[in-house]
């Protein structure tokens, strides 16, 4: 048998196999279908200091070779993910996983990364600071160095798990917001979170989805994914 194993930042897996938060909701809607256990670990639903409903309705729309999503951040909020999800989670997944998180401020960061790093099933946090599709959320702090270098300070000031910062490729120097956040203490970055797009009904006349614009993501966008891995 090939050994597969990895260790990332400290965290040990079985195999690199991890999908990536948003496609995997808290691993319960896909249980039934087979044995997640042989997954490395998953990245669950990006999640927030209080319940979010997310966005209106359409969310979502295909496009050619990928999609568009405008979900909102929809979540119940940290403390039932705490209460609830993550109880549930430890009966059918038996290993150590990722806990995607976004916020509106520092402090949102801060309190709600400060909970989940005291969670024993929880092995890295994964703050997202590129979401494209929350009005006045994530975008601001992932497009500005000193802004995404903050909230990496923060979070690593309340944590002692590993952190890694997941970057927006909606910037025109990923480099650089990728050092800083590395020089405020990083142990990890997440490369890429979703292209902006926007999709119209001709016919209608209307975007697509009612947010009008929203994260582009499929096998469109792997070579923009692939150069931006390479530059930092």
């Amino acid at each position: 048998m090939v050994d597969l194993s990895v260790n990332l930042a400290g965290m040990q897996m079985d195999n690199p196999i991890v999908p990536a938060s948003g496609t995997f909701g808290f691993g319960n809607e896909f249980k039934d279908f087979y044995d997640i256990n042989i997954l490395g670990s998953f990245s669950f639903k990006g999640t927030t200091k209080d319940a979010r409903f997310g966005n209106p309705t359409p969310r979502i729309a295909e496009c050619k070779n990928g999609m568009i999503n405008a979900v909102g951040l929809q979540n119940p909020g940290v403390h039932h993910v705490i209460e609830h999800e993550l109880p549930e989670m430890k009966k059918y997944f038996h290993k150590k996983v990722i806990a995607n998180v976004s916020g509106f401020s520092v402090d949102d960061y801060a309190y709600t990364c400060e909970l989940l790093d005291r969670e024993e099933q929880v092995g890295i946090l994964e703050v997202n600071v590129s979401c494209p599709n929350v009005h006045g959320g994530g975008m601001s702090f992932g497009t500005s160095p000193e802004a995404a270098a903050e909230v990496t300070r923060a979070v690593k000031a309340v944590t002692t798990k590993p952190v890694f910062i997941k970057l927006s490729p909606n910037v025109t120097d990923i480099v650089s917001i990728a050092k800083a956040c590395e020089d405020a203490g990083a142990d990890g970055i997440c490369l890429v979170n979703t292209l902006l797009g926007m999709r119209v009904d001709i016919k209608r006349r209307q975007p697509v989805i009612a947010n009008k614009m929203g994260g582009f993501s499929g096998d469109a966008i792997f070579p923009v994914a692939v150069r931006m891995v390479h530059q930092v």
